[in-house]
C-alpha cells in the first residue's frame, strides 16, 4: 500500500518552516499517541506522523524526499548520480536475491563503475522523545505547583560518561572498517565484479572498539535508573498543555544526548469556578430583595475574597466583571477577569407577614406589571 505524502500527513505546505513542522508534529503526536488515544488505528497513525517528522525535520532527508519522493527511502533506492532508473527496490526483490540490478546495469553499461558506499551514521544522535500525563487540581493549575514525577530512563554512566570504556585511551578505531561503521564486500557475477556494503560485524556499526570496558556499566555506557524528578508546573497552565523535561527521554545513539520527556497536564474541574481562557466565571445566588435594593457582598475569587457592590435594580442572569481577578497568562503573567453571573433566588416559603408586605408592594406598584407589558406586545 502506497504511503501518504509526508507533508499531507503533518498537514503542512511544502514551504513550511522547521518551526511549523515541529508544531504540527507535536499536535498530531499528542492526538494519536497510544497512551492518550485508544482508537485501534491510533498506533498506526502515530507511527505515520513520527516517520513524516523524522524525514521533514532533517534538512538532508527533506532535500532527498523533495527530489525523489518516497523512493529516496525505500530499500535499495539510490539518490546518487542523475537519478538511476534501475536503482529501485522493486528490482532487488524480483527473484534476484540480494543482487541490486542498479549495480548490475551500472557495471554493464558503465564499464565496471561502482556506486559510492554510504557510510553508517557514527555521529552522535539525540534520542527519541517520550510522553506521559499527570493530573492536577484546578487551583494547582491556577497558582502553580511543584510535583515529583517517578520516571525510568537511561542516564550516561557516571564513570565512563557514555563511552563504555574504562579510560579514554581504551577506545580504538575499528581496524576492520577504519571507523566508517560499514564494510564492503565483492561478488563476481556474469556482469562483472559487484560491490555491496553492510554494517561492520566487528564494531556493530559504531566505528570504534573498546579494549577495556568500564567496570561500572560493563561497557554499556549507561545505566537504567528510576528516579523522582522534580517538575515545576507554572501558574496559569491549561488542561492539555505540555511541560518539557529535558534529557529524560529515550537514550541517544553513539554518545548522543537523551531525548526529552513531554508531560501533558490534565486539570480537574472545580465545583464552582469555570475557566474560559484566562477568565473565570462564577454563579452568585442573591435574593430578589438584594438585587432590587442593591447590596455589598464578599465574593470568592481564585486569589481570595473581594468586596463587590451589587447595583440597585440588578436583573436575573446579569453579569458583573471583577477586573484582574482571573488566571494569569502563562507567558505574559497578565491576569484575566472574573465574571459574576447573578442568579436570583425566589423564596419557596413565605411567612404571613412577608406575604402581606409583598401584596402591599404589588398594590402600590405604579402602572402595568412587567407581565402585562410583555403580553400587550402580542396584541399590538
Amino acid at each position: 500500500m502506497a504511503k501518504r505524502d509526508f507533508y499531507e500527513v503533518l498537514g503542512v505546505s511544502k514551504s513550511a518552516t522547521k518551526d511549523e513542522i515541529r508544531s504540527a508534529y507535536r499536535k498530531l503526536a499528542k492526538k494519536y499517541h497510544p497512551d492518550i488515544n485508544h482508537d485501534p488505528d491510533a498506533p498506526k497513525m502515530f507511527e505515520e506522523v513520527q516517520e513524516a517528522y523524522d524525514v521533514l525535520s532533517d534538512d538532508s532527508k527533506r532535500r532527498q524526499y523533495d527530489q525523489f519522493g518516497m523512493a529516496a527511502f525505500e530499500q535499495g533506492a539510490s539518490t546518487g548520480g542523475s537519478g538511476n532508473p534501475f536503482g529501485g527496490a522493486g528490482f532487488s526483490s524480483a527473484g534476484f536475491g540480494d543482487i541490486d540490478l542498479g549495480d548490475i546495469f551500472s557495471s554493464f553499461f558503465g564499464g565496471g563503475a561502482r556506486r559510492q558506499a554510504r557510510k553508517a551514521s557514527t555521529a552522535p544522535e539525540k534520542g527519541e522523545n517520550k510522553f506521559t500525563r499527570i493530573r492536577i487540581s484546578f487551583m494547582d493549575a491556577v497558582l502553580g505547583t511543584k510535583i515529583k514525577l517517578n520516571v525510568s530512563y537511561d542516564e550516561p554512566c557516571e564513570h565512563c560518561h557514555g563511552t563504555g570504556a574504562e579510560n579514554p585511551s581504551d577506545i580504538d578505531t575499528c581496524p576492520q572498517c577504519g571507523g566508517s561503521g560499514v564494510v564492503m564486500s565483492q561478488q563476481r557475477t556474469i556482469f562483472g565484479v559487484m560491490q555491496s556494503q553492510s554494517v561492520c560485524p566487528h564494531c556493530g556499526g559504531t566505528g570504534k572498539i573498546v579494549r577495556n570496558k568500564c567496570h561500572l556499566c560493563g561497557g554499556e555506557g549507561y545505566s537504567h535508573v528510576r528516579k523522582d524528578i522534580p517538575v515545576n508546573v507554572p501558574a496559569g497552565i491549561a488542561s492539555g498543555q505540555q511541560i518539557r523535561v529535558a534529557g529524560k527521554g529515550e537514550r541517544g545513539r553513539n554518545g548522543g544526548p537523551n531525548g526529552d520527556l513531554f508531560v501533558e497536564v490534565l486539570v480537574a474541574e472545580h465545583p464552582y469556578f469555570k475557566r474560559n481562557g484566562n477568565d473565570v466565571h462564577l454563579e452568585v445566588p442573591l435574593s430578589f430583595v438584594s438585587c432590587a435594593l442593591g447590596t455589598s457582598i464578599d465574593v470568592p475569587t481564585v486569589y481570595g475574597e473581594v468586596s463587590v457592590n451589587i447595583p440597585e435594580g440588578t436583573q436575573p442572569d446579569q453579569i458583573l466583571k471583577i477586573k484582574g481577578r482571573g488566571i494569569k497568562d502563562l507567558r505574559t503573567g497578565v491576569p484575566g477577569d472574573e465574571y459574576l453571573h447573578i442568579k436570583v433566588q425566589t423564596p419557596t416559603k413565605l411567612s404571613k407577614a412577608q406575604k402581606q408586605l409583598l401584596n402591599e408592594f404589588q398594590a402600590n406598584s405604579k402602572g402595568e406589571s412587567a407581565y402585562e407589558k410583555w403580553k400587550a406586545r402580542f396584541q399590538a
